[in-house]
């Protein structure tokens, strides 16, 4: 079974804070959201802190994540 988890992010091109579910299973694995308000690409990737919390790193498609 998937574990979603909803985070806060900002979006790199539109500057706006949108919600997105996060899929536990895809750590390390980037893949690309539409923003809900400008719908840009937005480069996503999720990773595993140290301390074994969710992070979430986001770029534009220009930038390399």
């Amino acid at each position: 079974m998937k574990q979603l988890t909803e985070k806060t992010i900002e979006c790199p091109y539109c500057g706006e804070t949108i919600e997105i579910l996060i899929d536990s299973s895809d750590m390390e694995q980037p893949y690309i959201e539409d923003c809900q308000v400008c719908c840009k690409p937005i480069n996503i990737l999720v990773s595993e802190s140290a301390n074994g919390e969710l992070e979430v790193s986001v770029c534009s498609e220009d930038d390399v994540l």
